[in-house]
């Protein structure tokens, strides 16, 4: 990229342009200036101390910046965020200035010892944390008020002023990334590390959960092929597939734990201190001041947002439950009414009749998630929480709490309620095969098609050279702020909490729903890597330790599974004969064997560590030695007050 930064004429000769600050056209000098000062000015004043550049393109001035950072800006930066990074005798530390030469691979004129990714989120952080002093408006717009202590960044894009803020693309990087990628069919692992130095830990953590678990269902698949080629009517067999199913959902979520640890060890973000959080931009209510910080804050009453979240959220939550129920009663009278069309006629058509309400309820499942999802958003957003952590949490219970009834009601209630195998095993194909088509075309290849329609448009019009490379900076920018804005993980997570529900509830009855989800999540990959890559503006790195909530949610769901395949074992004809005379004595040693393998679950979750063994000796290590250091400048404390 150093090329295409040379028509810059900035005075600072190592001005390298690292995040995009596009404006509304039309806003007002004033604003301008003011807004850039303060970006420029030193820290001790209110400022950002970063460096910031106007674009300026053939057509003159479009209010779009480039900003960037010195060296030194930067690790500075580095050690308020608190990264952690790898010293010389291998151990993994907090990032300090003063102690920066005890660090692997820094030198004074080494500008690569922290990633591209890592300055982005540092030039984020700082002009996230720009905070009104004394100003109570933003200049030349008197209804954008401003209190002291409010984020600037935050005001300037809820009054529309600031358009977006975004990340530059390294095109020569990300070349190369795409080539180990996804540039050629290949059987390995993932460039995780790789991933991880470009987009942050987050993404190269759903990489990692989404290749860990496409191999985590293999032996599944290999299970279940056999079992569906040599006993597809026999249900009997599949008591021993079910047992196999519950010992498999519990280990693979505690393995998954242990390489976590480790990916995220060796990337610094497990050792990374979690700082108090500043209040999400959409949280407002009456200036006051947080009795932990001591910082002037917008304070809302928790009484208020109870009552708005038991009194308005909860019973549209609950209604939406309700109309759920009601579309899957409508699907059951089509699936009676393909049943006895088929009986009427007996013909090839009417036996692909039989498949079509599922396909049809399959498709309204998925139009249902993704309406609900935004009225979950709006309704957690209105509810008013002051921490984006809490914000995903309600959100992320609201959106799981539909998904689930909305996507597996059906197979519960013909599994416990018509009791109907076959139709159990029909409908189980059918949701899992066409939620996965619809997922990976409106997911990927849609915007996919899009995007490209798109950029063939604008290197007409751009008049830009024939190679990326040679791309000019300008026109850079203009492609990418044109491009779609990647909006988290949520929805990849949320995509394989599903599969993972569709696999281990009822997969014994469907002994291919591994296959199938194998053969997604092959193909997910690549299309994934292609939607950050070519799809997708670059997003900003988000240090994370863990897949958060969703560990959680994984493990709920298989604490569920053992329920599900536990009443089905009980059921099949097999274990049904055991008890000709009692069917309570049926119901009640289903029961213990039940209560036996949940406790088997959680004492394998409890025998088997979250992390191995050499990263809890090195935690150890870092505690006791950040406690000694603590002792040893509270000695020399005490030997300086006793002199006195």
């Amino acid at each position: 990229m150093a090329e295409s930064w040379s028509f810059l004429d900035a005075p600072e000769s190592n001005f390298r342009p690292l995040v995009v600050i596009e404006l509304a056209k039309g806003t007002k000098e004033e604003t301008i200036e003011w807004f850039t000062k303060r970006i420029v000015d030193k820290k001790a004043d209110g400022g950002a101390q970063l460096l910031i550049k106007p674009l300026v393109t053939e057509n003159g001035h479009e209010n779009i910046y480039l900003v960037g950072a010195s060296h030194l800006r930067l690790l500075l930066g580095a050690e308020t965020v608190g990264l952690v990074k790898e010293c010389n005798d291998n151990s993994m530390r907090t990032f300090t200035y003063s102690s920066r030469k005890t660090f692997r691979g820094f030198a004074d004129d080494n500008h690569n010892f922290l990633t591209m990714a890592e300055c982005q989120y540092i030039i984020k952080h700082e002009l996230e944390n720009l905070r009104a002093k004394s100003e109570k408006m933003i200049p030349g717009y008197p209804q954008a008020k401003l209190y002291p202590g409010k984020s600037i960044v935050r005001r300037l894009l809820t009054s529309g002023i600031l358009v977006q803020i975004f990340p530059l693309h390294d095109r020569e990087e990300l070349k190369k990334l795409r080539h180990s990628w996804y540039g050629r069919v290949k059987v390995g692992y993932q460039p995780l590390d790789d991933i991880r130095c470009y987009f942050g830990e987050t993404i190269a953590l759903y990489f990692g959960f989404l290749e860990y678990f496409t191999f985590a269902l293999i032996p599944m698949a290999v299970i279940g092929i056999p079992y569906y080629v040599f006993a597809w009517e026999d249900y009997d067999k599949y008591v021993m597939f079910a047992t196999f199913n519950l010992l498999w959902s519990t280990v693979i979520l505690e393995v998954w734990k242990r390489i976590c640890a480790i990916l995220t060890y060796r990337w610094g973000t497990l050792l990374m201190k979690r700082q108090f959080e500043e209040p999400r931009s959409g949280f407002h209510g009456v200036l006051g001041i947080n009795p932990v910080t001591g910082r002037e804050e917008p304070v809302y009453s928790s009484i208020k947002r109870q009552l708005r979240i038991y009194l308005v959220s909860l019973p549209f939550v609950c209604l939406c439950l309700y109309f759920s129920l009601y579309v899957m009663m409508i699907y059951f009278d089509l699936e009676q009414w393909a049943l006895d069309y088929h009986k009427e006629n007996e013909s090839n058509f009417s036996s692909l009749m039989l498949y079509v309400p599922s396909i049809i309820y399959a498709v309204v499942i998925e139009i249902m998630n993704r309406i609900y999802r935004y009225a979950a958003e709006f309704l957690t957003s209105w509810e008013n929480h002051r921490l984006e952590s809490s914000y995903q949490n309600h959100l992320i219970l609201k959106v799981l709490v539909f998904n689930f009834l909305n996507c597996f009601a059906s197979l519960f209630y013909i599994a416990f309620v018509l009791f109907d195998m076959k139709l159990l095993r029909q409908s189980l194909a059918t949701l899992l095969i066409t939620s996965q088509i619809l997922n990976q075309f409106a997911e990927s290849l849609l915007p996919y098609w899009l995007q490209k329609r798109h950029n063939k448009r604008m290197k007409k019009r751009l008049s830009s050279q024939k190679t990326d490379t040679d791309m000019s900076l300008a026109d850079q920018v203009n492609m990418e702020k044109e491009m779609g804005t990647y909006l988290g993980t949520f929805d990849d997570y949320l995509e394989l909490f599903l599969q993972f529900g569709y696999v281990s509830l009822f997969s014994c009855v469907y002994p291919l729903a591994a296959v199938f989800a194998v053969l997604n999540n092959i193909t997910e990959i690549y299309s994934d890597a292609l939607k950050m890559c070519r799809v997708y503006k670059r997003p900003f790195a988000e240090p994370t330790a863990n897949i958060g909530v969703w560990q959680l949610a994984f493990e709920t769901m298989s604490v569920i599974s053992v329920v599900t395949n536990c009443m089905l074992i009980g059921m099949s004809p097999q274990v049904d004969a055991l008890f000709p005379d009692s069917k309570t004595d049926l119901v009640l040693t289903v029961a213990l064997v039940e209560h036996l393998l949940l406790a088997i679950k959680f004492i394998m979750a409890f025998v088997i560590p979250d992390k191995p063994r050499d990263i809890q000796m090195k935690l150890a290590k870092l505690e006791f030695e950040s406690l000694e250091a603590l002792k040893q400048q509270q000695m020399k404390l005490a030997a300086e007050s006793l002199k006195e």
